[in-house]
């Protein structure tokens, strides 16, 4: 059976790459991609990337997913504080899902509160994972259990990459 991932970008300025690279090298491998994000339509990347979206934050079930990806970029902040994704993230975790966010979106899973005693890395060191109770690891792609997080753009291939391995792909 095919591997499902969610990639959730935010429906204006996600950053392109953290998005296409990660999709593109899914796809390769045979899995299934749904994109989400907070609205249905047609999302616009930083650089002009368009994607279509597939479901709404909200309406996403975790349980269906074998992996949930926060992609970030300015987009990604529009998720900081919404109680929708703060619950996925959540759920993730308690279904043992792998969890992965890139670029800024690390700060998503930090204030939902699932990185506490983890490992992780993000785009600049604003210490909101050390708030959060995680330790901030410069490095561009960090795996920390069923946890990856990725620095930035340059790291979505290698982020990706993370992601198949820890699905034992």
């Amino acid at each position: 059976m095919a591997k499902h991932v969610a990639m959730i970008i935010g429906f204006k300025a996600f950053r392109d790459e953290e998005y296409s690279v990660p999709k593109e090298l899914f796809q390769k491998n045979r899995f299934r991609v749904t994109t989400v994000s907070s609205s249905l339509g047609t999302a616009k990347g930083k650089t002009g990337l368009l994607a279509d979206i597939d479901l709404t934050l909200d309406q996403l079930q975790v349980k269906d997913y074998d992996a949930i990806l926060f992609v970030g970029g300015s987009g990604c902040e529009e998720y900081f504080d919404s109680a929708d994704a703060h619950w996925v993230a959540t759920e993730a975790i308690r279904l043992k899902k792998v969890l992965g966010a890139i670029c800024a979106a690390p700060e998503i899973l930090a204030r939902a509160g699932v990185l506490k005693g983890k490992r992780a890395t993000m785009y600049y060191d604003n210490n909101s994972l050390s708030k959060a109770g995680a330790t901030f690891v410069d490095k561009s792609v960090e795996s920390d259990g069923r946890i990856i997080t990725g620095r930035d753009a340059d790291a979505s291939h290698a982020w990706a990459e993370a992601v198949l391995k820890t699905l034992g792909c």
